[in-house]
């Protein structure tokens, strides 16, 4: 079929994008989710945390640099964040038929159709941004065509547990050291197990429901993931379990979430989320600031914290939480992402404070 099929992205409110296909042409459906980052669109697109979603990309053009290839290096992708895209579709305004990069072996267009992923652009991504801040992230799908409509209905994918479909089913084990750390997969980021094995710890990942209690650990860290923190309860039972336990605790996004409700917060969904390279957050009783990736969709409620736990960071742009941290214990979490990837590196240092801490 060519490449200048016509496509309709549809909201849940009747609102209507048309614009041309660049990628795999078949309907599908989701969240419809926006981010600002000028870079970095293989890293998003394999980031698990946007399983379910539809992502718009607020810079206005993609594909310039293509897709780097695929590979390992001490077991992990070397370029991407899982081994397969978990956006539902990615919307631009404009896409580049013509790649340039020294990593890339094939264009963004051909990976999607490759993975049976649909692609949009030509649309106004200004306008579908400040619509979606508007009224807030709404469900939305893509028909391909002269398909109907009504050849898909809406997903809601905050309706099922996204921790679970994503987690992996088994436990696996990288890098060696004298430490070992639990890492509960929530849907980690490939990143995330290449800053705790280039520090010299060995890591031990579990699936989001595998009581990781029973191991013989020096630390636990829990992932990031998609979706409704509220469907993870298995892992947040084992959580308590692990605070009553002592040993080291650090958790990003997800991980933030779960840690905050075992420690007896609640969490909330907040209008249209923090998906970008560019959210300023505050260390809590400072005035140092850091730039920070981030990529969720729902916050922890800092007023219901414990009296025993404190937030750790601020963020600068809306007040929302973006970390706890127990006051005498070494328990910490970051909603943002200090591994990036992609993003700024700025707060890499976290997984230092961690492992200083085993």
């Amino acid at each position: 079929m060519s490449a200048e099929q016509r496509g309709r992205l549809i909201l849940e409110d009747g609102t209507v994008f048309e614009g041309k296909s660049f990628g795999y042409e078949s309907p599908t459906a989701g969240e419809v989710v926006f981010n600002t980052a000028m870079t970095g669109y293989p890293e998003s697109l394999t980031d698990p945390s946007y399983e379910g979603q539809i992502l718009v990309t607020t810079y206005p053009i993609l594909g310039n640099y293509g897709v780097p290839p695929r590979g390992e290096k001490d077991s992990v992708s070397e370029f991407y964040e899982s081994d397969h895209i978990h956006a539902r579709a990615i919307i631009a305004q404009d896409y580049s038929k013509e790649h340039s990069h020294w990593l890339s072996n094939r264009s963004l267009g051909d990976w999607l159709k490759e993975e049976h992923i649909p692609g949009l652009y030509g649309i106004d991504t200004r306008a579908l941004t400040k619509h979606l801040r508007e009224k807030g992230s709404m469900l939305g799908k893509i028909v391909i065509g002269d398909a109907s409509d009504d050849s898909i209905d809406f997903y809601d994918p905050n309706k099922e547990n996204l921790v679970g479909k994503v987690s992996c089913k088994n436990v696996e084990t990288f890098g060696d050291g004298e430490k070992t750390v639990v890492l509960v997969d929530c849907g980690v980021k490939h990143n995330i197990i290449r800053c705790l094995t280039r520090r010299g710890v060995k890591v031990i990942m579990v699936p989001w429901d595998y009581d990781f209690t029973t191991i013989d650990y020096d630390g636990l860290f829990i992932s990031n993931g998609p979706g409704n923190p509220d469907f993870a309860e298995k892992t947040v039972e084992n959580l308590k379990k692990a605070i009553d336990k002592g040993k080291p605790i650090c958790g990003i996004c997800m991980g933030n979430q779960l840690l905050s409700k075992a420690a007896g917060a609640k969490t909330y969904k907040l209008k249209y989320g923090h998906r970008s390279h560019n959210q300023p957050v505050r260390k809590v009783d400072s005035d140092i600031c850091f730039v920070t990736s981030q990529n969720h969709g729902f916050a922890v409620d800092s007023s219901t914290l414990p009296e025993d736990w404190e937030p750790l960071f601020i963020n600068m742009n809306d007040g929302t939480n973006e970390g706890i941290r127990h006051k005498t214990k070494p328990f910490f979490s970051a909603q943002f992402h200090p591994e990036a990837s992609s993003g700024p590196k700025d707060t890499e240092f976290l997984f230092d404070d961690f492992i200083s801490l085993l």
